[in-house]
């Protein structure tokens, strides 16, 4: 379960990477019912009850796509973007200051893309597993056992395979923490491209999921139950960001 108490490794922020800033601001306050406070012509802030949950920003680097990049936690962005570099992983964005913290963008062996974030005063995200914010993290590789190594180098994962039903969940917990679970891990469907995928909490999955739609989103696996989880989907929005949305068994109440 994800926790404002950031351990190394746990996910401390997401950011929307659009080429639109002003579309996708529209979006997403009507379907997660965020608010959004601009920080500059090209970054701003989504907020519920004023707090911080997201942001959004022009894409980082000339070859990035519209995507959610969530953001790791780290102590020093330039020892993590050693231990990248020296497991494999490619270096998109150097070690990078934002308002007196530090960040970078990575590229992991299999081709998915991540960021770390070294918080200075404007911290980290001020909420998570509640509505409206982050609430799960799952990695969609080609070949999930061969991506442990390079991620157990970087950050110090666990990874621990459960049963779900009939089906075997591979779940990511961060080396310390009292509920240290942050994600799971599973093989890409119908051989995609790699890639890191937000959830984020929502009252009602349906009626989030009807609203994404009205406004050019795109269901990519529709509102599914699943004992003990919850009713979640996944989507894309009118840009082609994929992102998930779920109403958690036990989430609290908005």
């Amino acid at each position: 379960m994800l926790t404002t108490a950031y351990v190394p490794g746990a996910p401390n922020w997401i950011d929307l990477e659009s080429p639109d800033l002003q579309a996708s601001t529209a979006f997403y306050t009507a379907v997660l019912g965020w608010t959004f406070t601009p920080l500059d012509d090209s970054y701003g802030l989504f907020l519920v009850r004023d707090t911080m949950v997201a942001a959004v920003g022009a894409p980082a680097g000339a070859s990035a796509r519209p995507a959610w990049m969530p953001h790791f936690a780290t102590q020093d962005v330039a020892a993590t973007t050693k231990a990248v570099e020296h497991a494999g992983g490619v270096v998109r964005v150097p070690r990078t200051p934002i308002q007196d913290g530090f960040m970078a963008h990575y590229t992991d062996p299999s081709g998915a893309e991540f960021a770390v974030l070294q918080p200075g005063p404007m911290g980290a995200l001020g909420a998570v597993s509640e509505p409206g914010a982050l609430s799960w993290l799952e990695l969609y590789v080609a070949n999930p056992r061969a991506i442990r190594p390079f991620y157990r180098s970087v950050f110090d994962w666990r990874f621990d395979d459960m049963l779900m039903g009939d089906d075997v969940y591979t779940v990511i917990s961060t080396a310390t923490g009292d509920d240290a679970s942050i994600a799971g891990l599973g093989p890409l469907p119908d051989g995609g491209r790699a890639h890191w995928q937000a959830y984020f909490e929502v009252v009602d999955c349906d009626a989030t999921v009807a609203r994404a739609q009205e406004l050019g989103g795109t269901i990519t696996m529709p509102a599914t139950s699943v004992e003990t989880v919850g009713r979640f989907a996944m989507l894309r929005d009118p840009h082609g960001a994929r992102f998930a949305v779920i109403t958690s068994e036990e989430a609290p109440a908005a």
